[in-house]
């Protein structure tokens, strides 16, 4: 394990997991929301996320954390291992509840209120982002994917791996 996807909807605890991961590896940890926002809440040009995201892909040990489905493609050619946080919406929904009014490091500001456009996102991801993640997936059925529904199975993984 070199070269490591977290995926799933937001609120589904990849920042979480990867933190996690990213101590028991020590491999470098890139957040994509870290990399397309700035903190003023403005993003990053599609060429500059692009490039920056190139400059990862090209190092030989990363863990990148983040959706971003139109670059999911190029990042599953790299990678050698994917997790996809298949989590259900309620789940996902109190994961994006819960992290109101918190300081993240893979957010480089605070949401002060539950965004309501975003909540509608997380309660689309099944039908709208979920299939076609599922499809990538399946065509890059070569790379080591774990698919977690629940976070007691994460959770075990990462204490698998501990050990």
């Amino acid at each position: 394990m070199k070269k490591v996807l977290i995926i799933g909807c937001p609120g589904s605890g990849k920042s979480t997991f990867a933190r996690r991961l990213h101590g028991l590896t020590e491999l470098p940890l890139y957040y994509l929301d870290m990399v397309f926002h700035k903190e003023d809440r403005t993003t990053l040009s599609r060429e500059e996320f692009d490039k920056k995201l190139s400059e990862i892909l090209s190092r030989d040990l990363w863990i990148i954390d983040g959706n971003y489905l139109r670059t999911m493609e190029t990042r599953l050619e790299k990678a050698d291992t994917v997790f996809f946080l298949d989590y259900p919406t309620q789940t996902c929904l109190e994961g994006i509840k819960e992290r109101v009014g918190h300081k993240r490091e893979d957010m480089p500001w605070v949401e002060k209120e539950l965004d309501e456009e975003f909540a509608q996102f997380v309660t689309e991801f099944s039908t709208k982002s979920r299939p076609k993640i599922l499809e990538l997936l399946n065509r890059f059925g070569n790379k080591k994917i774990y698919v977690f529904k629940n976070r007691e199975e994460s959770e075990l993984y990462l204490q698998d791996y501990e050990k």
